[in-house]
């Protein structure tokens, strides 16, 4: 819900197909996608509350239609993209990292919201006094289906995956479940899993022994399709986003904030990332 919501209030300012002020008269629906990979929840249960924000926003800004679409996957995402053709995402920061060449993707804006891990990793453990004493053991993890992106972006020179013996997981609580149940003597989470774990029982003694640097928040980006005039527009106003109506709203989903930004803001991450 969070990053639904997320995405209508970014719907303010769009247009729809060609290169002229922001209103929909032509018959063209603004096309927006929301990646947010590793959720907690399924596509079909945000799908709906989206549905409802983005029809809003469209009766707001007097557009002649408007779609979005919630993925929790990379293939759900880009198939959406290649059929669809949208003209802006809020893309999880591996997922922008991987697709931002293949795609041309432009930085517009960044978005910080509560609740959405993937700015902090941390390796967690009952048993081990520090990395060195997970290297060799089980290491249970959500998030190894992008190795390049967490070897070179999230661990850069602390440690290879291949040091571990991996448990992979298909959802993050499970991870955590791993290491309870003693299938994994350590476990890869992220910043979300991290607070969760205070609400799990038998977490007791469970303890972070390393952690990444912060990383940058979800990034707002320009896919081709939208005409420059109408993403400098709408870059312009990503700040004012959250204030008069917005402000309930964002309060009421755990929206920190959401600014302009440009590829400087991602320069340190796309440089470690590499080609």
């Amino acid at each position: 819900m969070v990053v639904a919501a997320l995405v209508a209030l970014c719907l303010v300012r769009s247009a729809a197909r060609a290169d002229t002020p922001s209103k929909a008269d032509d018959g063209g629906s603004v096309g927006i996608v929301v990646l947010n990979e590793h959720a907690i929840g399924s596509a079909s249960l945000v799908q709906p509350y989206l549905d409802r924000i983005v029809a809003i926003a469209a009766a707001r800004n007097d557009w002649t239609a408007a779609r979005g679409q919630y993925c929790t996957s990379r293939e759900a995402a880009e198939a959406y993209i290649r059929s669809q053709a949208p003209h802006y995402g809020i893309l999880s920061l591996a997922a922008f990292l991987s697709m931002r060449k293949s795609y041309q993707l432009e930085v517009i804006g960044s978005a910080a919201v509560s609740l959405v891990g993937g700015q902090q990793y941390h390796i967690i453990t009952q048993t081990a006094v520090d990395l060195d004493g997970c290297r060799g053991k089980r290491l249970a993890t959500n998030h190894a289906d992008d190795r390049k992106f967490l070897e070179r972006v999230v661990a850069r020179s602390s440690f290879k995956l291949a040091e571990f013996t991996l448990v992979e997981t298909p959802r993050p609580l499970l991870t955590i479940k791993k290491l309870l149940a003693g299938e994994a003597e350590c476990a890869l989470i992220d910043d979300a899993q991290l607070a969760e774990l205070s609400h799990i029982p038998g977490t007791d003694g469970v303890r972070s022994i390393w952690d990444s640097p912060k990383l940058p928040p979800l990034v707002v980006v320009a896919f081709p399709a939208a005409p420059r005039t109408e993403r400098k527009e709408f870059q312009k106003n990503l700040p004012f986003l959250c204030e008069g109506e917005g402000q309930g709203i964002c309060a009421e989903v755990g929206i920190v904030s959401i600014q302009a930004a440009d590829s400087s803001t991602y320069a340190a991450v796309v440089a470690a990332y590499g080609s």
